[in-house]
């Protein structure tokens, strides 16, 4: 596993905000394809617990941004 995150950590250091951006839609897409086939009666607890996901991820990311953008301007 740690040589899953050491190559993550390198990929991401020779990226730039254009790369990370494209992985981003491709996620997005594959989180989108993957709900719909979640079945009618499932529906409500996977959305819960994306939205809990979503939230707890978010909203530091915001945050950090926020901090930089702050910096720079």
């Amino acid at each position: 596993m740690k040589k899953l995150f050491d190559a993550a950590n390198r990929y991401l250091q020779t990226s730039d905000w254009l790369t990370i951006a494209v992985l981003k839609f491709c996620l997005i897409s594959l989180g989108m394809m993957l709900g719909m086939a979640v079945g009618r009666k499932n529906r409500k607890p996977v959305f819960l617990t994306a939205l809990a996901v979503f939230s707890a991820t978010y909203i530091p990311l915001m945050a950090r941004f926020y901090r930089v953008f702050r910096d720079v301007a």
